[in-house]
């Protein structure tokens, strides 16, 4: 099979028990991107992560309209390794955080503290939801799935985070509960 296709709704039901199998207390931080533009990917080594502009560099920085409980977003490594298919194609997913950890709202309620590097992240309850770009880049099957009962549980698309304690994390760090 070209692994340039998109995943099929066989194979992504295939992948959630390995997704449910995420580590629930710490996971690893696994890749940053960061987007200076619309639509731009810059994968980082490290990042800056600052309460008043999230990731530094990235266009969330840019956009002051922006909610602040949407700083940061955050998604499950093991999510997008079946969505993307080919690891060079995870940042097109449009977030800045991927980790090896389970996001489930019942694992992280809004309100839970994350350390990360030498910073601290909230988990928000603004849901993150699939678009027509996350459509586009993934197929329709897969903004069907994430965007499912059981794809909004396990917080499948990811979960938007805030910075409360400034710090550089870096990949490789581990992502735990405070």
């Amino acid at each position: 099979m070209d692994e340039t296709q998109n995943a099929t709704t066989d194979e992504m039901e295939a992948g959630l028990d390995a997704i449910r199998e995420s580590p629930q207390d710490e996971g690893v931080l696994e890749l940053i991107v960061r987007r200076p533009s619309t639509d731009e990917r810059e994968v980082l080594e490290s990042g800056e992560l600052d309460p008043a502009t999230g990731l530094m560099g990235d266009v969330w920085g840019l956009r002051r309209h922006e909610s602040p409980d949407t700083q940061l977003t955050i998604i499950n490594v093991r999510t997008i390794a079946l969505l993307a298919r080919q690891r060079d194609r995870w940042p097109l997913a449009g977030d800045q955080l991927y980790a090896d950890m389970d996001l489930s709202d019942e694992n992280l309620p809004p309100g839970t503290l994350l350390a990360l590097g030498a910073a601290v992240i909230e988990v928000t309850a603004t849901p993150h939801l699939g678009c027509k770009k996350f459509s586009a880049r993934f197929g329709p099957e897969a903004l069907e799935f994430v965007n499912s009962p059981e794809g909004r549980r396990l917080r499948l698309r990811g979960m938007y985070a805030k910075v409360v304690q400034p710090g550089v994390a870096s990949v490789g760090d581990v992502l735990k509960k405070t």
